[in-house]
């Protein structure tokens, strides 16, 4: 099949310029990959639906560079904890990404790009123009099949299995939607007394925590995008709907801060995350995503919860799959 691509005939690629650093590379422009066709790729670390995406993009940098294919990574932080170079770099090797990636911390190349999305695929010919674009998760094989009319190759697509973080989502069973804990995109708190924004104060627990909403017990400073505890034994409880629990992470200490996951009550067993153990144990370490929970059986509604034994653990939000 053809997919269509005259809407984007008249977009040529921005400048490639603002970048804060480079890895896997020396900075590149736009002109330097002129020649090649070219896939840019906007993420963000934290993000579950680029995490999920990854695997393709990287089968696709592989699958293709003989014939020309050429990808670049663009990260532009979504969290402020984000912007670290550093940070960028581990997540790279973590995900073994070996195509460089620009450091977008400035939002430079995003703001030439008018992008608004993690994920977002560009598109673009061997001549500079963009010729297709895709937004978020999915529509795998289309965008492949674009990869392949613009570098004039058909063959059988590339086989994708995604694991840990990176298996696709079940869709089918996921009825809890990401949500924010700062003030300023929050929802679904339900902690008795309500929130009291950037200042510490001492949260409760619901006896009953409704469907898809979320509670502090202990300590905590609820600041514009993250929650932050103020002292020992904090807990944050979230009732769900989904196969898979994720929690944004990061760690102002410097030292690892233990954790303790509970599902329903109970240590997790089969249904524990990648970063989790059966008993429910786990270490806050780098800031990141970290999956605490895979139900093993049927997907049910869960309360699941998170003790923190230290202060210093900052919690930014909930993912689910």
């Amino acid at each position: 099949m053809v997919w269509p691509m005259s809407v984007f005939s008249r977009v040529h690629l921005p400048p490639l310029d603002g970048a804060t650093a480079w890895i896997n590379s020396e900075p590149l422009g736009a002109e330097a990959l002129r020649g090649r066709v070219l896939v840019v790729n906007f993420w963000t670390l934290t993000c579950i639906n680029w995490l999920r995406q990854e695997p393709y993009v990287r089968a696709w940098a592989d699958a293709y560079r003989e014939e020309g294919l050429a990808v670049l990574g663009v990260h532009t932080p979504e969290f402020s904890f984000e912007h670290e170079a550093d940070r960028v770099g581990r997540a790279v090797a973590e995900r073994a990404i070996g195509y460089p990636v620009a450091v977008d911390s400035d939002y430079a190349i995003w703001r030439a790009f008018a992008n608004r999305y993690w994920p977002a695929l560009y598109f673009a010919d061997a001549t500079g123009i963009i010729r297709h674009e895709h937004f978020g998760e999915g529509r795998y094989e289309e965008c492949e099949r674009v990869i392949q009319q613009l570098l004039g190759v058909e063959r059988a697509l590339v086989s994708v299995a995604g694991d840990g973080v990176e298996a696709a989502a079940d869709w089918d069973h996921l009825r809890t939607p990401e949500t924010y804990l700062g003030h300023l995109r929050g929802h679904g708190f339900a902690s008795p007394g309500g929130s009291v924004f950037d200042e510490p104060r001492d949260y409760a627990l619901p006896d009953r925590l409704p469907g898809n909403q979320w509670a502090l017990a202990g300590a905590w400073e609820i600041g514009p995008e993250r929650v932050a505890l103020a002292a020992a034994g904090g807990r944050v409880a979230f009732r769900f709907h989904a196969r898979d629990a994720h929690v944004v992470l990061a760690n102002a200490t410097g030292e690892p801060i233990p954790f303790r996951v509970l599902l329903d009550g109970e240590a997790p067993g089969d249904s524990h995350g990648v970063d989790v153990a059966a008993d429910g144990s786990g270490a806050l370490g780098d800031g990141r995503l970290y999956q605490l929970v895979r139900q093993a059986g049927p997907v049910r509604e869960r309360t699941l919860e998170i003790a923190f034994e230290a202060a210093g653990a900052e919690a930014y939000a909930f993912t689910f799959g």
